[in-house]
């Protein structure tokens, strides 16, 4: 009989982290359709949320390695293709009469195929080189200096998701000044909420991974 291979041993904390994973991911396309001004610097919403993705992919990659992180990344970018097709569905069925603001959700949540295309091509790259990035120079220079490897990996992983967003969404469509104000932004404020929050993330892997040792530890000797 052919030999059956051991399925690998669960873990505590990763379905948790990957569902936080892809809940701040189509949050953030939500809020990626409004453009906000705040004394001339321009950001689309979707900054407020989505730099913590990259915080997770960080923990993802860095605690469980590059191929669980990316089985949490590529079910993000499906359910990102699931929720425009609902999305766009919703849209398409007829407003019952009562129903006054069938304009004002479409303007919101409507699938643009332009925008969905340049979001999913931007998440999929940066969020892979992320964690690629991470995982190279973790095999390469061992486990000192996290640090480096958490700001390395970011900064390599937001500037091809920003500059490939920004390509995709607005060239043609917004002034190349304007653009040129997204990227440098965009990806400026996203390194920085990586740098700032730099010390709560050495506290959550650093806590994920005490509690996987512990949970792998119990369940060695349960079985």
């Amino acid at each position: 009989m052919p030999k059956i291979s051991a399925l690998p041993r669960p873990t505590r904390y990763y379905d948790a982290v990957a569902v936080f994973f892809v809940s701040f991911l189509l949050l953030s396309n939500i809020g990626a359709t409004k453009l906000i001004n705040i004394g001339g610097l321009v950001f689309d919403g979707g900054a407020v949320l989505f730099p913590l993705t990259y915080i997770l992919g960080d923990v993802l990659a860095e605690v469980y390695g590059f191929t669980r992180a990316r089985r949490a990344i590529v079910l993000g970018f499906a359910v990102s293709i699931v929720a425009s097709v609902v999305f766009w569905v919703i849209i398409q069925a007829p407003p019952d009469p009562s129903y006054t603001d069938q304009t004002a959700f479409a303007a919101v949540l409507g699938v643009v195929p332009r925008f969905v295309a340049a979001s999913l091509c931007g998440y999929l790259i940066g969020q892979l080189l992320n964690a690629w990035v991470l995982t190279r120079i973790k095999e390469r220079w061992g486990k000192q200096h996290m640090w480096a490897r958490l700001i390395g990996s970011t900064a390599v992983g937001e500037l091809a998701d920003t500059v490939t967003f920004c390509a995709i969404a607005w060239v043609g469509v917004i002034g190349w000044g304007t653009i040129f104000n997204l990227m440098l932004v965009g990806y400026l404020y996203k390194v920085a909420v990586e740098v700032v929050f730099l010390p709560v993330t050495y506290l959550v892997i650093g806590a994920i991974k005490r509690g996987e040792t512990n949970w792998s530890e119990a369940n060695a000797v349960s079985d």
